[in-house]
């Protein structure tokens, strides 16, 4: 045998672990691994761009698709809030199509009574149209007439900037050529371009309001088929049809407090002016109430065209200066205690998003759809939110929008 023949290799499994190293594995395998849910999504750069151009194809989609796109968005926004009381009528044993006939009757009956209340006063103003005119078109006449001010100096400087600019090269000793008299400017021809404009406008509002309703009582008279839906549409899996099911009944909650935070500040904010402007002595002031509210459902904007237009009316009516100035800043003090505390209070408890994500989304939406988009706004992000709470993949978003 030879000397190493006796020699036995030492077994590896048989050495002693370090302590340390033991506890520190045990630690390690003790750790849950996180949730999938709480990883962000991560995408290649292919995918990015893809999502980039996706985004930008459904927002050119979206522009173009307005006239389509509001009616439908607003007709099932309006049948959430008023689901409830057709809900309630069905408990008591009306049909469904009646109930809905019911609740969209009352609230045609609502509209068309306030603007009875108000019709007098609203026939009244619109026959004092004329000589508004008249006195504004005085005041631009007296104010031409007085000496020309810094403003005007200025102005007058850039257009002969603007000729010696555009003027051709002359030869020493070539007398000057008189400046092209310029075109006489037809403020008339504007002013009936503007309304022509402004009433094809308020025709094609009317109409996608009458759409808008007129889909709002189809979802009423259907009942739950389109929540129905969109729960099979979900998938097969239980999961899948839950989660679906608790988007829509959150999306439900948000749209009802959206609409009562509209409705109830609003109306608040009407009825205090209607009594400010009373007090003050300013003419018609039920009715400019009722104007500086509804055009309130706007933000921000809802306010300057509201106070513009007090501040013209006290004008016209009393020749101050100082009167007008006043009635706008009780529109502008009433406006923002209400519409931007208040309001803003109500949709932060409601809502929970984050005020600079709206304030954005608002401007956004007001670019895409003007008007339209500055109303549908804020249920939009609502209802974004509510399904990016619940959906992994949207968590950007949802971090995005979350308070």
């Amino acid at each position: 045998m030879s000397g190493t023949s006796g020699i036995v290799a030492p077994d590896k499994s048989a050495i002693p672990v370090s302590r340390d190293v033991s506890d520190r594995a045990a630690e390690v395998a003790a750790v849950p691994d996180a949730p999938p849910e709480a990883a962000a999504p991560r995408f290649s750069a292919v995918e990015i761009a893809v999502l980039v151009l996706a985004s930008l194809a459904a927002i050119a989609a979206a522009k173009i698709a307005e006239p389509f796109l509001v009616p439908l968005i607003a007709g099932i926004l309006l049948a959430y809030p008023l689901r409830p009381a057709v809900t309630a009528l069905e408990r008591l044993r009306v049909p469904r199509f009646g109930g809905a006939t019911l609740v969209m009757v009352a609230l045609m009956g609502i509209a068309g009574a306030s603007a009875y209340v108000l019709h007098d006063d609203l026939d009244d103003a619109l026959a004092q149209l004329p000589g508004a005119a008249r006195k504004i078109r005085i005041a631009f006449e007296r104010e031409a007439a007085q000496k020309a001010g810094p403003i005007a100096h200025v102005k007058e400087a850039a257009e002969e900037l603007e000729r010696a600019v555009g003027a051709p090269a002359r030869r020493p000793g070539e007398p000057v050529a008189a400046p092209p008299p310029a075109p006489a400017p037809a403020p008339g021809a504007q002013i009936q371009s503007f309304v022509t404009r402004q009433t094809a406008g308020a025709l094609t509002v009317a109409g996608q309001i009458g759409v808008a309703l007129l889909l709002t009582y189809f979802l009423l008279g259907t009942g739950d088929a389109f929540r129905r839906k969109c729960a099979r549409i979900a998938g097969a899996s239980l999961a899948r049809r839950r989660v679906t099911v608790e988007v829509l009944n959150e999306i439900d909650a948000q749209v009802q407090a959206y609409m009562l935070i509209l409705i109830g500040p609003n109306v608040l904010i009407g009825v205090l002016t209607w009594l400010a402007l009373a007090a003050v002595g300013l003419p018609y002031a039920g009715l400019w109430g009722a104007f500086v509210g509804g055009v309130h459902i706007l933000p921000y904007v809802g306010t300057v065209i509201g106070a513009v237009a007090v501040g013209a009316a006290s004008l016209v009516s009393n020749g101050s200066l100082a009167e007008a100035a006043l009635a706008m800043g009780i529109v502008v003090a009433i406006a923002t205690a209400i519409g931007m505390g208040l309001a803003t209070w109500m949709q932060g408890r409601a809502c929970r998003m984050n005020v600079v994500a709206v304030y954005v989304g608002l401007i956004f939406f007001g670019w895409l759809w003007g008007g339209w988009g500055l109303v549908l706004a804020f249920p939009l992000l609502a209802v974004l939110k509510s399904i990016a709470d619940r959906v992994d993949a949207m968590l950007p978003i949802r971090e995005l929008l979350a308070a």
